[in-house]
């Protein structure tokens, strides 16, 4: 990384990184609504058609076939999740440093310390990450559509 040659532009370069590192997450977020509702719409055209006794079933293929889509769309959605996961990393890793190398203060550095060493009483050990938890998400997904992709052959 090159040196900024100034504390004002070590500043100005420390608030853009940070927003760019924001911006990723939004969209991230945006991502993750957009794969939950064709994950839900996938899920629930099987399930609506099972349940409703006068609306005509789907026929085992249909299903299948549906349920072959959501498994490709979760992984696709998981890949996207670990991607913005290693997008993200990066930039923190510059911001940190950019905290340590150019400022006094150090929010980030001082934040992420705190949530590494602080216990999280009466659940886990340790601080969870937001990006460990939403990694789950698409595998449920996909170990449903598994389960509806089957369930129809039965």
């Amino acid at each position: 990384m090159t040196e900024p040659s100034t504390a004002e532009e070590a500043s100005r370069l420390y608030a853009m990184s940070v927003e760019m590192a924001d911006r990723v997450s939004a969209r991230r977020g945006l991502a993750n609504q957009f794969y939950l509702s064709i994950e839900t719409l996938l899920l629930g055209v099987p399930a609506f058609l099972g349940l409703n006794s006068s609306a005509p079933g789907l026929d085992p293929l249909r299903a299948t076939l549906l349920a072959a889509i959501g498994v490709v769309v979760s992984a696709a959605w998981w890949l996207q999740l670990r991607s913005y996961r290693q997008l993200n990393t990066a930039k923190f890793e510059v911001i940190l440093k950019m905290e340590v190398d150019h400022f006094h203060i150090h929010p980030f550095t001082d934040e992420w310390n705190s949530l590494k060493k602080d216990r999280v009483a009466g659940w886990r050990g340790r601080y969870a990450e937001l990006g460990t938890i939403e990694r789950v998400v698409p595998i449920v997904f996909l170990l449903a559509n598994i389960f509806v992709g089957l369930w129809a052959w039965l």
